[in-house]
């Protein structure tokens, strides 16, 4: 009894917008970036990447966002058009923090889907299909799967199979200066392909597979290679698919565009990152930022606060 005592009295003497705000249902969310594709698995294959987007959910009894980030801070912002696919927004307010590039191919608009998602969703205890909700806000599967269930995802009909990252396999990005829209990079492929394409990414989507699966080094460099949409979408950013021929001699794995580019995704291990770090640097000084990735085990993860 004297505790319910101390506790009465505590409330009693503090303010009630203080003891409100206490009670106020809270959510941090986090949530990795993403890269699709990944050479031959054009709209199958993602892997989460350990850059982040961070959203704090509280209800206030107002509606606000709170970012630093150049984007809505309305109704309008993408979170938030999220989280109201699930529940209003009105009387939450959402801080919305992250490191992922706004563009170039890296899943910034997949993370923002899942977070209000998956805000939304626990908050209320919905249950909500989240991954096929988020697919059809974001127009495909492959990203959002990954930045929801983290590692490597494999998708097909509605569906992601994910896998764990070999140990010891890591990325360098390479972030250029100058951003392509990613309907430009849609409307450069053709509406059909050769079938010998077809076959090549085929065996090459297979090798990688495999290669991912068993941590083989050698099975992973030779399957990283593509026919079906990055030679198409060279022109939009020549810099960048130079990058691609010129990986291994930098002593990288190979390399890949990352989603609809331009950003490339520097495949590497563990002991190359820093030799290649520099190298890159070098290599695209002036024309775009070269930062450490790491793939990423945690898909979107959230707590109470």
């Amino acid at each position: 009894m004297a505790n319910l005592g101390s506790i009465w009295a505590k409330i009693h003497h503090t303010p009630w917008a203080a003891v409100a705000m206490s009670l106020a249902r809270r959510r941090l969310i986090r949530v990795p970036a993403s890269s699709a594709n990944l050479g031959p698995g054009f709209d199958v294959l993602a892997a989460a990447l350990a850059l982040h987007l961070e959203l704090e959910v509280c209800e206030t009894g107002s509606f606000a966002v709170h970012t630093d980030l150049p984007v809505r801070r309305d109704h309008d912002n993408l979170v938030v058009r999220a989280f109201e696919r699930l529940h209003p927004a009105d009387g939450f307010e959402f801080t919305i923090t992250s490191n992922i590039p706004l563009s170039g191919g890296l899943g910034s608009s997949a993370a923002a889907i899942v977070a209000g998602l998956v805000a939304a969703d626990h908050l209320f205890e919905l249950d909500a299909d989240v991954l096929g909700i988020a697919a059809e806000l974001e127009g495909h599967l492959d990203n959002v799967a990954a930045a929801l269930e983290g590692g490597f995802v494999v998708c097909n009909d509605g569906r992601a199979h994910r896998f764990e990252p070999p140990m010891g396999l890591e990325a360098v990005l390479v972030v250029p200066n100058e951003a392509v829209q990613t309907d430009r990079a849609r409307a450069a492929l053709p509406e059909s392909v050769p079938r010998d394409d077809a076959v090549f990414n085929l065996a090459h989507a297979s090798m990688l597979m495999l290669g991912l699966v068993t941590a083989d080094w050698e099975l992973i460099s030779a399957g990283l290679q593509d026919r079906l949409h990055q030679p198409q979408r060279a022109h939009l950013y020549p810099r960048s698919v130079g990058l691609l021929c010129r990986a291994r001699s930098l002593g990288a794995l190979g390399a890949t565009i990352s989603g609809a580019g331009p950003t490339v995704l520097v495949w590497c291990t563990y002991e190359q990152t820093g030799p290649l770090l520099e190298a890159l640097q070098r290599e695209t000084e002036g024309w775009a930022t070269v930062m450490r990735g790491r793939f990423e085990a945690q898909g979107a993860d959230v707590r109470a606060i």
